[in-house]
């Protein structure tokens, strides 16, 4: 039985990533059939293809078949508005917003200061202006609704469709709608309020879903207790085309908002590598690239799509173990998509002295049983079977000659070593000891421009 380990440093004040509303294509729809079967082979192969042009968008392998993966992705809630949409934009630079009702699912005010918060953000970063009014002619109406509510998209009740938005226009064109029946939050213990309307906020200006996995604008919707929503680079860019643009230096935070980790920078390092079955996963954050013999180009995608609320951002080190079920700083052990039960734990349990305080990366021998972890200029054995040390730790430079340290990965492939260390990866025989090639990170996800 396959497990995968993960290792991460927890800081007290984080707690595991938590996903949240995915909006999920709308490449589904029933293709009717008949009794002819030339059609009824037409319609199963376009609905094969549409599966895989789903999987794809979503980082998965594009098999065409409706796999555990592919079903917990379309079963997450979502966003109401379709990927296709077409938006339009509003005249002018500032809008009156108004909030209707008087039954909101949770208290007024605190909604009021959510949204508010939630407007803050698209204002910080263009000339927009909002102003909250209570007057029946408002460019952008805010309501909670139960099940059917007249503007032919009706709610599905506790999950499905979270909330949509209209185009920019006249009558209901900007109005933003959110189902009541959701159980709405400000914090990780429902869906989270905040940004789900950064994200609907985003489409009632004219913004329509971003491919960019990193975008408050892409469809899913990721919720991380230990990560503040906010606008990406992607986002800043998209909102700043249609209204016009802030310099950086009169943005709040005066930097540059945050950009989605990109295959073919030169910088490009890694925080872990692993080999899971036939893939090779790269993590970057809360991100990971997903290296597969069915994929045409290898993606980056979020973590969250392959494990929605057992994994998370920001991993030390990961390999993959087919003998036994546990382990990785505080370490998770996952079974297939499922974390084992009784993990995390800490990492003193593996046998680390008190003085290490997290991993730099891992590498699992699978024919010998033992995993050798590297922290800092050394390495540690350890004995999967006995579950224990062995012995002291080793100087990498004595046991990897010519290997830089600190490492960021390792991983086996195609019959060598591979050890990560800033924006180079170098390729190690085991057989020979020797150092072969030393390689830019970006070698193998590809990127054409090295």
């Amino acid at each position: 039985m396959l497990c995968l380990y993960l290792l991460t440093l927890l800081m007290p004040s984080q707690t595991l990533m938590m996903a949240l509303p995915l909006r999920t294509p709308d490449l589904l729809k029933t293709t009717d059939t008949n009794e002819d079967d030339d059609n009824w082979t037409t319609g199963l192969c376009d609905k094969k293809m549409k599966m895989k042009k789903m999987q794809r968008f979503f980082g998965l392998p594009p098999s065409g078949e409706l796999t555990k993966e592919t079903l917990a992705v379309m079963k997450k809630p979502r966003c109401g508005l379709s990927d296709v949409e077409h938006m339009n934009i509003f005249n002018g630079k500032n809008f009156i917003i108004r909030i209707t009702g008087n039954k909101l699912p949770i208290p007024v005010s605190k909604v009021h200061k959510v949204f508010r918060a939630a407007w803050q953000l698209w204002s910080n970063v263009t000339p927009l202006k909002f102003h909250k009014r209570d007057r029946r002619e408002a460019d952008i109406v805010i309501s909670f609704y139960y099940g059917d509510h007249k503007d032919g998209s009706p709610f599905d009740g506790k999950g499905g469709i979270l909330a949509h938005a209209f185009a920019p226009g006249h009558g209901i064109g900007g109005d933003v709608h959110f189902d009541a029946n959701e159980s709405w939050s400000f914090n990780s213990t429902g869906i989270n309020l905040f940004a789900v309307a950064i994200h609907e906020f985003g489409h009632a200006l004219g913004l329509p879903h971003s491919p960019d996995p990193g975008a408050i604008m892409y469809p899913p919707y990721n919720f991380d207790p230990g990560y503040e929503p906010q606008l990406s680079f992607q986002d800043v860019k998209d909102i700043q085309k249609l209204y016009g643009e802030l310099s950086w230096i009169q943005l709040p935070s005066k930097r540059p908002p945050p950009k989605t980790p990109a295959k073919c920078d030169p910088d490009l390092s890694f925080d872990a590598v692993t080999e899971l079955q036939q893939e090779v996963l790269f993590f970057k954050d809360r991100f990971m690239w997903r290296k597969h013999p069915q994929f045409d180009e290898t993606r980056i995608t979020l973590i969250s799509s392959l494990w929605p609320d057992t994994v998370p951002p920001n991993l030390d080190a990961v390999y993959q173990n087919v003998i036994q079920k546990y382990i990785s700083v505080y370490y998770w052990v996952l079974r297939q998509l499922n974390l084992e039960e009784g993990f995390p734990r800490n990492l003193s349990t593996l046998g680390f002295p008190s003085r290490i305080k997290s991993v730099d990366a891992a590498l699992h021998f699978r024919n010998d049983r033992y995993t050798v972890f590297f922290t800092g200029d050394e390495c540690w054995r350890y004995n999967e079977q006995q579950k224990m040390m062995e012995g002291s730790p080793l100087l990498i430079e004595q046991q990897w000659p010519g290997i830089p340290t600190p490492l960021d990965a390792a991983v086996f492939y195609n019959g060598f070593t591979y050890l990560y260390s800033g924006p180079y990866m170098h390729e190690y025989s085991l057989s020979t000891g020797r150092l072969y090639r030393v390689l830019r990170n970006n070698y193998f996800l590809p990127c054409s421009n090295f």
